[in-house]
């Protein structure tokens, strides 16, 4: 038995640790938090200390058994969770529900998983800091005081089912306000003068008028002014300038890059680096800190003169600009600079390379340019054309790197040709284009993990998480905004005449920005309306300034959160108590046929037309609104069509044909059959032949196109690509086949493979009992029997599990079915009346 046990977070990081130590190491993982808040209850002495109450999750026990097994036979344990708050709690827990030895116990941090940080980490130990400990503790309590008790009143006050967060809550207010912003705006034209010239040689360069024209008319004059003229070099001026490289990546700058380089998602760029960190490729990928050890900076050093020279090399330590960021900490970078490239999963390798280069370029020598500006004078009037470009005479950092940018109008600047002061120029042409004023640009998850950061909202490890969770509780949706149709002016001088030509662009269209949803939006606004403190930006900031004063020592977490209730807890009983039903209601008009109001509004199952009131003789109808609209937005005329659905377009081969919207979209209806609508089209505007139409695809799409088994093969494109249907199972099809050829053999392979493949997966198959054990995703396993399914985690070996266990599982999942109470017949006796009272609790 190894005398050393040392317990990690990860399985991952346990493997690559326990390479880099000997035989008296054991290295084995936590997997994450072993202790948490309950599930079903609060779980904070609210009215005491605010002492939580921690539990370790069932499935968690196996693990926590296993682990204090290991520990008692073991002389030394050391905790080696992640050197953060969430790292240092985990290791707190560990000591706790594991009953360690203080004596016995000691703690270590590295930033990389290299055999020398390993190595360092464990010269080095400490003991667990328990200020980190309480600043954890404190944003976990809070933000569970938060969540439990204003949730309950967004299901009174708005609908069931939703939820609110501290973190949450604000970053869909900024969302929505972004957008109220942009319904709110009101574009302003004018015309921009751009201009092509020619030198002697004959080659074109571009330039522009500094000005903008406020009317059509005054744009026109212009351009007639330049018909006749002769156009020269007025001035031409040429100026050294410097580019510096950006600082090693931070983890709110490395998830901005990689959603502007690589267009990934904020989630998956800190999975991608979390597994590049367990591997021992990259440092610690949760940290604010811009600092890179001197180590490093050597490492950095070397591999650039290597591979560039000396000339490109300059030591650089940057200063980040987060408040709170720990310095002691590192940047994002390689382990190991003169590991260019990894040959690992593709888009793990696509970051590693975008790490690398980031830091690399961080340490590296200033881009040296030359500027150039040049003034171009007409002979018939006294305005100036500029034309401006920028030459590289030294390469510097921009030989690896140059960091992206978020602004959509930003102008590349070209290189010029060369030119000469009174140099003569021909004119090619001027064009004066009719230009709107920009809305303000919808976030995108990198622009808004800006923004955050910017506000001091949230700190590197929440970022990801709570864009996740917005999106999945249906606030937020990553939208495809298709805009609309405007047209615009232009016109252009050319050979001494000018032309007007009417041209046409989209406008307002997005694709992957963060849309709020009419849901998103009425939450807001309720929160807003009611709890304007908490969902204040300063408050929130003012809360993470708390936290890192209780991290360095500074606070007492149980004064912060004893101060925070006293004031938060009234308004939460105010608002329940008081507070209006938030619906989003808008009364858009009258209907003609009734003279009823009509409205639109949340109902339970999600935005409808209403036509009346409660108060009314008769009851109010109603009418689903389409995914694509929304309260905020749709018409008086747009909502009173949506009650001409169900529209009965005919019949089609004796079965009524019928158009509607659904929960996904507008579709046809054809007997049992459903056929979805082409995208963008409405299902007011489909009639009988357009219906027909869709039938027959659909029909042609259905048809068998081999038997096996004497059952029927059908063949489909899904959400998830192509697929054969047989026997009410879905068979994926991949790119190695000829999805439009596929030949008898290849389907029956896709059958019998996938035939083989669900007895594989299966573990234990209690047939009697109508139990099995299955694999699932990601090594984990789950316990079926009807509809009832358990997901056990990784943690879990089902190997040996019995009949029995299985059983116990499923019992405990099954729902509890009340015992009917017998009625007893007894003589009524008369009550007393009381009076009603209401108690607060």
């Amino acid at each position: 038995m190894a005398k050393n046990l040392v317990i990690v977070e990860s399985p991952a990081k346990a493997k690559t640790i326990e390479k880099f130590l000997g035989k008296d190491f054991k290295v084995e993982s936590s997997f994450g938090h072993i202790a948490d808040l309950p599930s079903k209850e609060l779980g904070v002495d609210v009215d005491g200390d605010f002492k939580p109450k921690y539990e370790v999750s069932k499935d968690k026990k196996a693990v926590v058994k296993k682990l204090k097994d290991l520990a008692k036979k073991a002389e030394m344990v050391w905790l080696a969770s992640d050197e953060d708050r969430e790292g240092e709690a985990i290791a707190w827990h560990l000591a706790e529900s594991l009953n360690l030895d203080k004596e016995k116990t000691k703690r270590i941090v590295f930033h990389e998983i290299t055999k020398s940080a390993i190595q360092k980490a464990i010269e080095n130990p400490r003991g667990i800091d328990y200020d980190l400990v309480d600043a954890q503790q404190a944003r976990r309590v809070l933000d569970r005081i938060v969540g439990y008790e204003l949730s309950p009143v967004l299901w009174r006050k708005v609908k069931g089912g939703l939820s609110a967060g501290r973190v949450q809550s604000v970053s869909v207010r900024l969302i929505v306000e972004r957008e109220r912003d942009i319904q709110n705006f009101t574009p302003e034209a004018s015309y921009r003068v751009d201009a092509e010239f020619a030198n002697e040689e004959g080659q074109a360069f571009k330039a522009k008028l500094p000005k903008n024209f406020g009317a059509k008319k005054d744009a026109q004059a212009f351009l007639e002014k330049n018909a006749k003229a002769d156009f020269k070099v007025a001035d031409l001026e040429k100026k050294p300038a410097k580019k510096s490289p950006a600082a090693p990546f931070t983890t709110s700058t490395l998830q901005q890059e990689a959603s502007r380089k690589l267009y990934f998602s904020v989630t998956k760029t800190m999975t991608l680096a979390q597994r590049l960190y367990e591997a021992g490729l990259i440092t610690y990928m949760r940290t604010d800190s811009v600092n890179l050890s001197d180590e490093a900076r050597k490492g950095a050093q070397a591999e650039i003169e290597s591979a560039y020279g000396s000339k490109f090399s300059q030591q650089r330590n940057h200063k980040g600009k987060s408040k709170g960021a720990q310095e002691a900490h590192e940047a994002i970078r390689p382990t190991d600079f003169s590991v260019h490239s990894v040959d690992i999963d593709r888009d793990q390798a696509r970051l590693y390379d975008l790490i690398w280069k980031r830091a690399i370029a961080s340490q590296m020598s200033d881009a040296e340019l030359e500027r150039t500006n040049v003034k171009i004078s007409a002979s018939t009037h006294s305005e100036i054309f500029t034309a401006n470009g920028e030459v590289i005479t030294f390469e510097g950092f921009l030989k690896v790197y140059l960091e992206g940018t978020d602004d959509e109008d930003s102008e590349q600047e070209g290189m010029l040709p060369a030119m000469r002061t009174n140099e003569v120029l021909l004119n090619n042409y001027i064009t004066a284009t009719e230009r709107y004023t920009r809305a303000p640009y919808r976030y995108t998850e990198a622009s808004l993990v800006k923004q955050l950061e910017e506000l001091g909202i949230g700190r590197p490890s929440t970022y990801a998480p709570t864009i996740t969770t917005i999106q999945n509780r249906n606030y937020v949706e990553k939208g495809a905004v298709d805009g609309v149709e405007r047209n615009y002016s232009q016109l252009t001088l050319k050979n001494g005449l000018v032309k007007d030509q009417e041209l046409t662009e989209k406008v307002g269209s997005d694709k992957g920005k963060l849309v709020p949803t009419d849901i998103g939006m009425i939450v807001t606004d309720f929160l807003v309306k009611n709890f304007d403190a908490v969902l204040d930006y300063n408050f929130t900031a003012k809360v993470e300034e708390d936290f890192d004063d209780i991290a360095e020592g500074k606070v007492n977490w149980t004064t912060m959160m004893k101060k925070f209730y006293k004031e938060f807890h009234p308004i939460v009983e105010d608002v329940q108590e008081n507070a209006d039903r938030e619906s989003g209601e808008r009364i858009l008009g009258t209907d003609p046929k009734s003279g009823k109001q009509v409205s639109v509004r949340l109902g339970k199952f999600g935005p409808m037309v209403q036509i009346g009131t409660v108060d009314d003789e008769e009851k109010p109808t109603f009418a689903s609104l389409s995914p694509d609209q929304q309260l905020n937005t749709i018409s008086y005329e747009e909502a009173m069509d949506l009650f001409q659905l169900p529209k009965n377009l005919g019949t089609y081969e004796g079965e009524e044909v019928e158009v509607n919207n659904g929960r996904f979209g507008p579709y046809v209806k054809f007997g049992a059959a459903y056929v979805s609508l082409p995208k963008g089209v409405e299902a007011l505007s489909v009639e009988l032949e357009d219906a027909i139409v869709l039938i027959k695809e659909k029909q042609k799409a259905d048809a068998p196109i081999y038997m096996y088994k004497d059952l029927p093969v059908q063949k489909g494109k899904g959400r998830f690509g192509p697929f054969i249907k047989w026997n009410n199972t879905f068979i994926n099809v991949n790119k190695k086949y000829d999805w439009d050829n596929l030949s008898d053999n290849d389907i029956v392979t896709l059958i019998e493979e996938k035939i083989q493949k669900d007895i594989d997966k299966v573990i234990h198959n209690w047939e009697e009992d109508g139990i099995k054990v299955e694999k699932a995703r990601w090594g984990r396993h789950n316990v079926l029997q009807g509809k009832i399914k358990i997901e056990l985690p990784k943690t879990v070996d089902v190997s040996e599990m019995t009949l029995e266990e299985a059983k116990a599982l499923i019992e405990e999942k099954a729902p509890k079915k009340k015992a009917a109470k017998k009625k007893v017949a007894t003589k009524k006796k008369p009550v007393a009346k009381k009076k009603a009272t209401t108690k607060k609790k």
